[in-house]
């Protein structure tokens, strides 16, 4: 009898997205089919799956052990996600090729489903880093007796989600810095830089408003620029070996002296890039928006404002809140600068209180609302007597109060009632 052949073995995933791409998460299980196409018979001893999912990291370095003499430093670590087997034909056993226990498998196609679950703990997202890689695959292997087994392995890819609506990931992100340049024994005007952006926490496809102020009083043309780097951080044996990469950067205009820069929300839009990963204990993928003066002659000046990039985008109720508390947390002069978003205006006046309201709390206090004020302090008394008078209107506080950062919050608000009393 004439055995046939194997014409093709092929893996494919059951998908479970609308792009028909194998992406998966932690506890998420895994299914799909061996595909096996053969002509003729053949004899099968067994078919079998081998999943896995690993981190790992390789590098050499250089070493000199004397005046002639040099060697190679391999680095290397790994860190096993999973590691799961199943039969789908056959037995265990592979190196038995006795006549029992094969198995016949008739000409045409055939297809043998396998299931496995992803563990519940957090997984390291899939990576292709140039020193090291986070990986996830299916291997099958179709052994037949007296013949090489023929192997297929086909990767499949883990994200790790990480949701920017959380409360660290919606914080506003900001710094000042500033640089005097000297030249031998003069001294130039410095250079000044603040910058801010509403949030920590984006995804790729969206774009980074970035808020800041240039401001050279310096002798030499300076030009201000903004770019989002990608550190790569790999460990192993006590080692570590880091590469950073530019993903997406931007240019403002030249700056003479005495001249002022404003960017009033300059948009860097952010590539597809892979998400950060932080939770794995060999590799590490952060990420920076670094808004900076590039100085001829000199080391630029520079603010390095963290990132994160996650997986699951931004809710609309999210925005809102993150202009707000952009606009309300920073007290520095320049946040004078207009962002997109305002607040809805409060009520009307006269929709809260009643004229009736206005006139019984304008009556003269009590002994024991004196002390009671004497307590709280003046700017509780302040703002009880006059709670109920009217407020100015919305158009004309939102902008004052948003420019004013010089003091507290109840040193802002004192001021603007006083203001307006």
């Amino acid at each position: 009898m004439v055995l046939g052949k194997v014409k093709s073995l092929t893996i494919s995933f059951d998908c479970l997205n609308d792009s028909n791409v194998p992406v998966y998460s932690s506890g998420d299980t895994v299914s799909g089919r061996v595909n096996l196409e053969v002509t003729g018979e053949i004899r099968v001893k067994s078919l079998k799956i081998h999943a896995r999912g690993h981190a790992k990291v390789r590098w050499t370095e250089s070493r000199n052990a004397g005046s002639n003499t040099a060697y190679t430093q391999n680095y290397t670590e790994e860190v096993e996600y999973f590691n799961h087997k199943d039969i789908l034909i056959g037995h265990e056993r592979d190196d038995d090729n006795s006549e029992e226990g094969f198995n016949t498998i008739h000409s045409g196609r055939h297809e043998y489903a396998f299931s496995f679950e992803l563990p519940q703990t957090p997984l390291a997202t899939s990576f292709e880093g140039r020193h090291g890689s986070v990986r996830y695959w299916v291997k099958a292997e179709l052994h037949r007796p007296w013949l090489l087994p023929v192997k297929l392995k086909k990767e499949f890819t883990v994200f790790e989600h990480i949701d920017i609506n959380t409360p660290s990931l919606l914080s506003p992100q900001a710094g000042t810095k500033d640089k005097t340049l000297c030249c031998w024994f003069c001294t130039s005007g410095p250079i000044s830089l603040s910058a801010k952006i509403e949030r920590k926490g984006y995804t790729p496809g969206e774009s980074i408003q970035i808020f800041a102020e240039i401001e050279n009083c310096s002798s030499r043309m300076v030009v201000p620029k903004a770019a989002i780097y990608q550190t790569q951080a790999f460990y192993a044996k006590g080692k570590m070996k880091e590469v950073k990469q530019l993903v997406a950067n931007l240019r403002g205009e030249s700056l003479s002296s005495g001249k002022t820069e404003t960017w009033n929300g300059k948009l860097l839009k952010i590539p597809p890039v892979s998400p950060s990963i932080l939770d794995c204990s060999i590799i590490r993928v952060e990420y920076a928006l670094m808004v900076y003066v590039d100085i001829p002659g000199a080391m630029d000046l520079f603010l390095n404002l963290p990132l994160v990039i996650g997986t699951i985008p931004l809710h609309p109720f999210g925005s809102r809140t993150s202009s707000v508390s952009s606009q309300c947390s920073m007290n520095m002069n320049w946040l004078g600068l207009s962002l997109p978003e305002r607040p809805e205006a409060p009520p009307s006046y006269a929709e809260v209180v009643t004229e009736e309201q206005r006139r019984n709390n304008l009556a003269p206090v009590s002994a024991c609302d004196d002390f009671e004020r004497a307590l709280q302090g003046p700017l509780f008394a302040y703002i009880q007597e006059f709670r109920f008078l009217p407020p100015p209107l919305y158009s004309e506080v939102s902008t004052k109060l948003s420019m004013k950062c010089a003091g507290s919050p109840r040193k802002q608000q004192f001021q603007a009632l006083k203001r307006y009393r």
